[in-house]
C-alpha cells in the first residue's frame, strides 16, 4: 500500500528514518528504503510553532485538542474520536510520603480512557490515518490493551477489524476484545511471534487493503503517545515536570513523551527547562533495562516471562531510542520481579485509590527502587504513568485480595472478628 497522505493543513511534512535521516513522502510506509531503519513523522517546525495555548484550550476535551501538533485529524470530520484523553493527573501525596518525596509526585492515570488504557491514544491517531490513507480494514498485533482498543474503535466506525494476540493472554483482555464483534485470532507463541506474522501478512496481496496500526501505519500510531506529554504539561499549568517514569514494552511510549516535551519547549508553549527520563520493565522481560545496565546501545532479544504480559515484548523495536532518551537526560532504568509488581499495584491502590494493571505495578515498583538506590531524586517534581486498569489483570493479585473477615450478620460476629 503506497497511497500518499496529503493534508495541506497538517504540520507533518515527511516520514524520516530514525537511523540515517532519509526522508520520504507521507504514506503507508514504516521502514526506510535506504537502510531499513524505522520511520517516524517529521514536522514543519514553523507550523508547530504557530500552535498557541489558546488554540489548544479552545479545542475538544480529548486528545484532538492537540490536533495542530499531530500528523492527522486537522479536519475534525476525519477524526476517529471516542473521547480519549484528558485523563486525571492525580496528586499522589500519600504515595510520595511513603517513598520519601519532598517534591510533588503525580500519577497520570490513563485507566480512565474509553477502553481503560493508554492505547486508545495511539489507536485514535492510527485509525484516523488509516482511513485517510484509504485502508478498508484495521488490524494489529497485540499483548492485549491494543487489541481491546482496535476492536472498540473499529466497531464505533463500522470498520472491519482483525486482531492477533498470544493465545495465553489474560482472560479479561480476550473477553474485552471479542465482545466488540471483530475477528480475534489467538496465536500459539509469544507477542514477538504474533508481530512477525503480522509483518508478513502486511506484505501479502490478501491484506493489501488492511492497515496494521503497529506495522504499516506505525509512524502515525506512535505519535498518539505524545499526547501523554502534552496533557501533563497543560495540566501542570503549561510547565514540565523535572522527572517522569514510564513503563516500557517496545519503548515507544517513553520516547514519544520525551519528543512531546521537546516540541513544547521548541514551540514556546512551555518555558525552557530540563527533565530526566526513567524507564521501568518487568524482570521477566527486561531487554531494554538490561541493555542500560550493561552499557549496550541495542537490547538483546529475550524470551518473555512473568505476570506483566502487556510489557512482554522480547525484541523491542524502540529499545535503542528509549536508551538514548534516558541516557541523554541523565535518567535511569530498572526492572522488578513479579512479587515487587504485585506490591507496586497494592501500594498505588492503598495510597491513591488507583487500581493499576500489572504495567502500573511495574512502574510504581521501579519508582520505589530508583528512589531507594539514589538514582531518582525525590526532591524533584515527578510524574509516573499508569497505563491501564487493574481489572484487566485481576488474576495477578487475586490470591492476596480477600475479605478482611467473613462473619455472621451479628454484633457478636463483629466483636469476635475484632471489628468492634
Amino acid at each position: 500500500m503506497t497511497a500518499a497522505l496529503q493534508i495541506p493543513t497538517s504540520p507533518a511534512d515527511a516520514l524520516v528514518c530514525r537511523n540515517c535521516g532519509a526522508r520520504f513522502p507521507l504514506g503507508a510506509q514504516h521502514a526506510c528504503f535506504e537502510c531499513f531503519g524505522p520511520l517516524e513523522i517529521g514536522y514543519d517546525t514553523e507550523a508547530l510553532a504557530r500552535v498557541t495555548r489558546a488554540d489548544v484550550e479552545s479545542g475538544p476535551h480529548s486528545i484532538w485538542r492537540y490536533a495542530g501538533l499531530l500528523p492527522v485529524g486537522q479536519d475534525a470530520s476525519s477524526r476517529v474520536d471516542s473521547g480519549t484523553g484528558m485523563t486525571p493527573l492525580i496528586r499522589a501525596d500519600r504515595l510520595g510520603e511513603q517513598l520519601g518525596f519532598t517534591a510533588p509526585l503525580w500519577v497520570k492515570d490513563d485507566s480512565a480512557n474509553p477502553t481503560h488504557s493508554f492505547k486508545d491514544r495511539v489507536v485514535s491517531i492510527a485509525i484516523t490515518a488509516a482511513r485517510e490513507l484509504g485502508f478498508e480494514r484495521i488490524a494489529c498485533a497485540s499483548t492485549g490493551n491494543l487489541a481491546n482498543s482496535v476492536a472498540a474503535h473499529a466497531a464505533r466506525i463500522g470498520m472491519p477489524s482483525i486482531v492477533f494476540v498470544p493465545a495465553d493472554l489474560e482472560p479479561a483482555k480476550i473477553v474485552q476484545t471479542a465482545v466488540y464483534g471483530g475477528t480475534l485470532v489467538g496465536i500459539q507463541g509469544s507477542y514477538d511471534d504474533v508481530n512477525r506474522l503480522c509483518s508478513e501478512l502486511a506484505e501479502t496481496d490478501e491484506f493489501e487493503r488492511t492497515g496494521f496500526v503497529n506495522v504499516n501505519v506505525r509512524p502515525y500510531y506512535a505519535e498518539g503517545s505524545k499526547t501523554l506529554g502534552y496533557e501533563v504539561a497543560e495540566q501542570l499549568g503549561w510547565r514540565l515536570p523535572g522527572q517522569y517514569v514510564a513503563p516500557m514494552a517496545s519503548g515507544s511510549m517513553l520516547t514519544k513523551i520525551h519528543k512531546a516535551f521537546k516540541e513544547l519547549v521548541a514551540g514556546g508553549l512551555v518555558p525552557q527547562s530540563s527533565w530526566r527520563v526513567f524507564g521501568a520493565q518487568s524482570a521477566g522481560c527486561a531487554p531494554i533495562a538490561t541493555a542500560f545496565a550493561q552499557g549496550w546501545d541495542v537490547p538483546q532479544p529475550v524470551k518473555p516471562t512473568g505476570i506483566a504480559k502487556s510489557l512482554n515484548i522480547g525484541n523491542p523495536a524502540d529499545g535503542p531510542y528509549a536508551l538514548d532518551a534516558v541516557r541523554s537526560t541523565g535518567g535511569a532504568m530498572a526492572s522488578v520481579d513479579d512479587d515487587e509488581i504485585r506490591e507496586g499495584i497494592r501500594l498505588l491502590a492503598r495510597t491513591t485509590g488507583v487500581f493499576a494493571e500489572t504495567a502500573g505495578g511495574v512502574t510504581v515498583a521501579v519508582l520505589r527502587k530508583l528512589v531507594r538506590s539514589g538514582q531518582l531524586d525525590p526532591s524533584v517534581e515527578t510524574v509516573v504513568y499508569n497505563t491501564g486498569d487493574g481489572l484487566k489483570t485481576v488474576d495477578a493479585i487475586s490470591d492476596g485480595a480477600r475479605p478482611t473477615a467473613v462473619i455472621p450478620a451479628t454484633l457478636k460476629g463483629m466483636r469476635e472478628a475484632g471489628l468492634l
